[in-house]
């Protein structure tokens, strides 16, 4: 599996206050902290199953983060605050995840792999 690339889309930095700077740099230094996360482990992998398994991990984790950050907007607006640095976040992982699918086939390998875990939870869950 080749490393991956990814990057702060442009329109989400414009989306930050004219006081986000410190919020944009913020942002870079982790998409750089994620990328190199993904590319670590992708070297380390065994075969590209271990790979995608360890990307599919990563996504989940920014899942994670993407719908703390969605449930944080709701707050701010009902405390009248502004909720543009929650909605920036948000949006900035839901575009990682967007290309992560869109590099070559992972998008493929990533669906394969989380169905594989969805049967492997199911099975689990029939044990019991």
């Amino acid at each position: 599996m080749d490393d991956v690339s990814l990057a702060v889309p442009q329109p989400i930095l414009e989306s930050l206050p004219e006081d986000g700077a410190n919020a944009g740099a913020d942002m870079q230094r982790a998409v750089e902290g994620i990328q190199t996360r993904i590319n670590r482990a992708i070297e380390s992998a065994d075969d590209d199953a271990d790979a995608t398994s360890a990307v599919l991990d990563v996504v989940e984790a920014m899942q994670d983060r993407f719908e703390t950050y969605d449930e944080f907007v709701p707050e701010l607006r009902a405390w009248g605050q502004s909720p543009i640095y929650a909605i920036a976040w948000r949006n900035l992982y839901a575009d990682l995840i967007g290309q992560l699918y869109e590099h070559d086939d992972l998008g493929e390998r990533l669906e394969r792999e989380r169905g594989y875990r969805i049967a492997e939870d199911g099975i689990r869950l029939q044990d019991l």
